[in-house]
């Protein structure tokens, strides 16, 4: 009987410590790496916006995560984000030629500087949806590619 106590005691213990890590584990602080590609000129810099939702991707600033901007000096082109939680997220990026920070647009409406979304979906009358250029950030490291777009 001592004997059963002793052991249910050690698995008790060990199951508690493998509960802990993995805890720990699901609350990591991720890093985001995007490499951005198909740059038609090394004009102004390229501007990266990450969502946390659907809720303003890909345009609101108001509800952009985090976002980063930054000179041009190779293609492709790396843009580094740390401290992303386990989850889905989406990259909105646009090659800002004039450096104000927007995709400017025609008398149409189309995009006169480039753009592009993870996945690179099929761009025609509007932007996709926050579920066509979503991806999952599950562990320490999540790496993508993103080719540039113009009119």
């Amino acid at each position: 009987m001592l004997k059963k106590l002793r052991f249910s005691i050690l698995l008790l213990a060990v199951m508690g410590n493998v509960a802990s890590s993995l805890s720990a584990k699901a609350s990591f602080n991720g890093k985001l790496a995007v490499e951005i590609d198909g740059l038609k000129n090394k004009q102004g810099q390229v501007c990266v916006s990450i969502f946390a939702s659907s809720q303003g991707f890909p345009n609101n600033r108001d509800r952009v995560l985090q976002k980063q901007c930054t000179k041009i000096t190779d293609t492709p082109l790396l843009v580094n984000f740390e401290n992303l939680k386990a989850g889905n997220y989406a990259v909105a990026v646009i090659h800002d030629q004039n450096n104000d920070r927007t995709l400017n647009r025609n008398g149409l409406g189309m995009p006169i500087e480039g753009f592009g979304f993870f996945r690179n979906p099929e761009v025609r009358t509007s932007a996709p949806k926050f579920g066509e250029a979503a991806f999952l950030v599950a562990g320490p490291n999540t790496n993508i590619q993103i080719q540039l777009k113009y009119f």
